[in-house]
């Protein structure tokens, strides 16, 4: 009786991420032992035993080889997303998501702690980790905005600028973790550690969540021009204590925004009345460390030791 014949599709993805693993073992051994710049994409083919044109089917450049889980891990945490059930709020779905990111460096630990030290020593695979990093938070902040909308930022709702923050706050969380793992040589459950890390995370920003949803029908709401808070801080700052500075920073935010309102409130009354407004204004203008909407850094606070020296790669914080 003749064997039905089995498709190659379900094993297409398996032999991609084999091939691409593969080039970034040979790039890696030759980074390590020959140097990144003495290195050629040639060699990296050679070592793998495959054709230059392969290695470029796979990745772009030489800096892009030793990062070969990114695009498969970006799916998987896209996948956690869509699939968020109803009921779940925002912030633990993103928590959930960003996991699948440390699940990909705690499924190699030996090659998660040599990438990180390789990373540190070559300025261009670093820049490469920040972007890889970036992927993950404008993911998460697109989907948090999604579930806060502009036209749901009313006065004193303040959910669009809260989805923006705390997107950063879960990946600062978890590079943070990464980065301490990593450097303590990836001993300890370090998905545990993440939990722990979380559990700030949500303490500060949970309570800022609910599933807004628009009124089918209602007319729309008007919007304020969107802020975004940006924090800078050393990166082995506690993470309680960055936390504590981001929470202080919103509850000055909309103080500020309460009270300019109050000041526009009484200019109004005074002209009603006839009376010369002698008040100072609110001002209208950002607060010192804001930013225009669309300028918020990337992946701010996860280089490692020094901004411009220590970030694992994707390790990002340590994603890479």
């Amino acid at each position: 009786m003749p064997q039905p014949v089995k498709s190659t599709r379900a094993t297409a993805p398996s032999q991609r991420l084999k091939m691409r693993r593969e080039l970034a073992a040979a790039a890696m051994n030759l980074f390590a032992t020959k140097g990144y710049e003495a290195t050629t994409v040639d060699e990296i083919a050679a070592t793998a035993g495959v054709a230059r044109r392969t290695f470029f089917r796979h990745f772009r450049s030489k800096e892009e080889a030793i990062f070969p889980d990114h695009d498969d891990t970006l799916e998987r945490a896209r996948a956690v997303l869509d699939a968020a059930p109803a009921h779940e709020n925002p912030l633990d779905t993103v928590c959930r998501g960003i996991k699948e990111v440390m699940k990909m460096y705690a499924a190699s630990p030996a090659g998660s702690v040599e990438r990180y030290k390789l990373t540190r020593q070559v300025p261009a695979l670093r820049e490469r980790e920040i972007a890889s990093v970036a992927r993950y938070e404008r993911l998460f902040t697109r989907y948090l905005l999604g579930h806060f909308p502009e036209s749901a930022h009313r006065d004193g709702d303040d959910d669009p600028l809260l989805a923006e923050v705390a997107a950063s706050a879960v990946v600062t969380a978890h590079n943070h973790v990464l980065r301490r793992w990593l450097r303590a040589g990836a001993q300890g459950d370090v998905e545990t550690q993440l939990d722990g890390a979380f559990v700030i995370v949500r303490r500060t920003f949970g309570t800022g969540f609910s599933h807004h949803r628009e009124t089918p029908g209602a007319a729309p709401s008007a919007t304020a021009r969107g802020e975004v808070l940006v924090t800078v801080t050393h990166t082995d700052t506690p993470l309680p204590q960055i936390m504590r500075t981001i929470e202080s920073a919103l509850h000055s935010h909309r103080a500020g925004s309460a009270e300019q309102r109050s000041a526009g409130a009484r200019f109004t009354g005074a002209q009603d009345s006839g009376a010369q407004f002698t008040g100072a204004q609110g001002s209208e203008g950002q607060s010192e460390g804001e930013e225009p909407a669309g300028e918020k850094p990337v992946a701010e606070g996860t280089t490692g030791d020094k901004p411009a020296d220590d970030k694992p790669v994707g390790e990002g914080p340590a994603t890479g």
